[in-house]
């Protein structure tokens, strides 16, 4: 398939240029500006491009900066997240890690919104300082009770409990929620400093090989959840409340517990970035996120 374009769209996204164009009218997107804007080696993805998307991908007459004309790859819009899926965060350079995230989680919703609406709509307005009041406070108090987080750490898990970018990002009606879950916060981070009296040695660590067997499980289904993902999206979002509730208790278990290993390492750090078993498997750079979607 080689066409000229009938309309071409530029999208800002992270400081990086993206690109929509029209073939038969249905959007495409240029590939070559998001491999490399996430970092990765173009010319390794362009072969796995093709092979796995080899009946609709194509090349499209595209403008470029400069004003030129350039033949470029396209793939479909409604492929772009089968192709953004088959990218594993953990197998990338760590540095490279974020940026994968970030590109799974809104690359095509946004290239979506500019072909569709002209623009990508942020759904959540923004509250003020003085309406986060009571947020503020017990994020304060949060902070003063525990000895595992800093003010940044528990910000970031108040945030990757709402799925924001920043707290003022939370809806004002959620507020009183989210005051709520910070206290419950509290509490499980108070439990663990007693953790000692609420079970025997034995009933512990059964418990500790149960919240690591929930949180391993995830690496080990990788594949099939990405399979799920391409073939039925639906399903695999429906399927995955199940896997969703299962982590967020084992989180909270572990956190409550205050599970560690044998080197006192946390089984869970505080900004749920790094999870470390006892037998010494340690997973760094996971995204926080994961622990309310199965990991991909």
């Amino acid at each position: 398939m080689t066409s000229n374009s009938l309309t071409q769209i530029t999208v800002p996204f992270h400081n990086a240029e993206l690109y929509i164009v029209e073939f038969e009218g249905q959007p495409y997107t240029a590939m070559r500006p998001i491999v490399e804007n996430m970092g990765l080696d173009w010319k390794a993805q362009l072969v796995k491009i093709k092979q796995r998307f080899n009946s609709v991908v194509g090349e499209i007459t595209t403008t470029g900066k400069d004003g030129k004309q350039y033949q470029m790859l396209c793939l479909p819009l409604k492929k772009l997240f089968g192709w953004l899926m088959t990218i594993s965060p953990n197998k990338v350079k760590p540095e490279l890690r974020d940026t994968v995230i970030k590109y799974q989680e809104e690359c095509d919703d946004v290239l979506w919104d500019y072909w569709t609406k002209g623009k990508a709509v942020n759904p959540r307005p923004k509250t003020h300082k003085s309406e986060r009041t009571p947020l503020h406070d017990a994020h304060a108090m949060l902070v003063a009770k525990t000895k595992h987080l800093n003010s940044s750490d528990a910000w970031k898990i108040i945030n990757q409990r709402f799925s924001t970018q920043s707290i003022d990002e939370i809806p004002y009606d959620a507020i009183p929620v989210a005051v709520e879950y910070v206290h419950h916060l509290i509490a499980l981070y108070s439990s663990a400093n007693k953790q000692g009296s609420l079970f025997d040695k034995d009933t512990y660590e059964l418990v500790r090989e149960f919240a690591e067997s929930v949180l391993s499980q995830n690496f080990m289904m990788q594949d099939v959840w990405q399979a799920l993902m391409l073939i039925n999206k639906k399903d695999m979002m429906y399927y995955s409340r199940y896997v969703i509730d299962s982590n967020t208790m084992a989180r909270k278990v572990s956190i409550a517990l205050d599970f560690k290993t044998k080197k006192g390492e946390p089984l869970i750090d505080g900004c749920c970035q790094t999870i470390n078993f006892v037998g010494g498997t340690k997973f760094t750079g996971v995204n926080p996120k994961w622990f309310n979607a199965p990991a991909w």
